[in-house]
C-alpha cells in the first residue's frame, strides 16, 4: 500500500501522519510499531520507516496489510475427475470460484490450488459464490486458451438444476429471450431494451411438495446471475435467493456470521463438451442436489 502527500509541514510524526489517512483507518500506533518491528512498513527507499521522525510533504511509504480473517466455508471440495490437463471439482454454495474482494482463502481455486500442490492451476469459466456444482480448471498454462475458448464459444452444454415455487404451466418448456447487463458496483442484473443477449430453457422436472418443484434450467447464453434472473420473471424465483426478485439483506448476511442453513438451491448439475485437444466427448454431472430437492 502506498501512501502520498500524507502531511504538511514538520507538526505531526510520520505516524501521525499515517494514522491520520483514511486509507487506515481502524489502525493503531501499536499496529504501525508491530509492523515496522516485521519490517513490513517501509519509505521509498525500502528503508524501515521511523515513525517519531517529522512528517515531510509528497513522502511515500508502503505498508503491508495483512488479508481479513476468513469465515471457513464448512463443506468439501470433492474432484469429479483429474488428467493432464483438467481437473473438475463440485463446488459446494457459498465458496467462490476465484479471489474477489473479501473471499481469498475460501476460494475454490485457492483450495484446489493448496490440495494439488499446483499453482498453474486455473478456472477455465466460473460459477456465482452462490451457486454450486460443476467447475472446470485447467492444469497448466499451456493449455487454458483451448478450454476457455470453449466457453466463450459457448461450445459447453451446461444443465442445471434448481428448486423454486411451484409452476405446473412450466412443465411445458419456456425459452426466455431478452437483453440482461450488469454494471459494476450494481449488486444485481438488469433486463434493459436492445437486443438479446440472454437466452435459456426452462423446464420444470418434479413436484416436490409444499408448492415447490425441481426445474432443469439449459442456458444457451452465460451472462451474470442470468438463470436467477429469468427464474424470477417467470414468477418462480429460486428458493433462497438473496437478490431476486428482491434484495434480501438478512438471508444474504448470514454467512458472514456462520450461518450456512440457507444456501441458494441453484445447481450447476451438468457438464459437456468435446475435448478441444483429444476430440473425446467429455461429461461430468455433480453428486450434489439442490437442498430441499429429494
Amino acid at each position: 500500500m502506498v501512501l502520498r502527500g500524507s502531511t504538511e509541514g514538520a507538526e505531526r510524526t510520520v505516524g501521525e501522519a499515517l494514522l491520520a489517512s483514511p486509507s487506515l483507518t481502524g489502525l493503531t500506533v501499536a499496529d504501525l510499531q508491530e509492523q515496522v518491528s516485521r519490517g513490513e512498513l517501509v519509505d521509498a527507499a525500502g528503508a524501515t520507516a521511523d515513525l517519531d521522525a517529522p512528517a515531510r510533504v509528497n513522502t511515500s511509504y508502503y505498508l503491508y496489510r495483512g488479508l481479513p480473517d476468513e469465515i471457513e466455508i464448512p463443506f468439501d471440495l470433492p474432484i469429479l475427475y483429474v488428467d493432464d490437463n483438467i481437473v473438475v471439482v463440485d463446488k459446494p454454495p457459498f465458496l467462490a470460484t476465484m479471489p474477489r474482494g473479501r473471499h481469498v482463502t475460501q476460494t475454490a481455486l485457492v483450495r484446489l490450488r493448496r490440495a494439488l500442490g499446483n499453482d498453474a492451476l486455473a478456472p477455465a469459466h466460473r460459477l456465482d459464490r452462490l451457486t454450486s456444482g460443476v467447475l472446470l480448471f485447467t492444469v497448466r498454462p499451456q493449455v487454458r486458451a483451448a478450454y476457455q475458448d470453449l466457453f466463450a464459444r459457448r461450445l459447453v452444454r451446461k444443465e442445471y438444476r434448481a428448486v423454486a415455487p411451484l409452476d405446473l404451466a412450466l412443465r411445458t418448456p419456456v425459452t426466455v429471450r431478452n437483453r440482461i447487463e450488469k454494471t459494476a458496483g450494481d449488486l444485481r442484473a438488469l433486463v434493459v431494451d436492445g437486443d438479446v443477449n440472454a437466452v435459456s430453457d426452462i423446464e420444470l422436472l418434479d413436484e416436490l411438495g409444499d408448492e415447490v418443484g425441481l426445474y432443469r434450467l439449459r442456458p444457451q447464453t452465460g451472462r451474470t446471475h442470468q438463470l436467477r434472473l429469468h427464474m424470477a420473471l417467470l414468477g418462480v424465483p429460486i428458493v433462497d435467493d438473496p437478490l431476486y426478485p428482491d434484495v434480501r439483506p438478512d438471508l444474504a448476511e448470514l454467512p458472514d456470521h456462520g450461518d450456512f442453513s440457507r444456501p441458494l438451491r441453484l445447481l450447476a448439475h451438468t457438464l459437456e463438451f468435446d475435448d478441444p485437444l483429444t476430440g473425446e466427448s467429455r461429461s461430468f454431472v455433480s453428486g450434489r442436489r439442490p437442498e430441499g430437492s429429494s
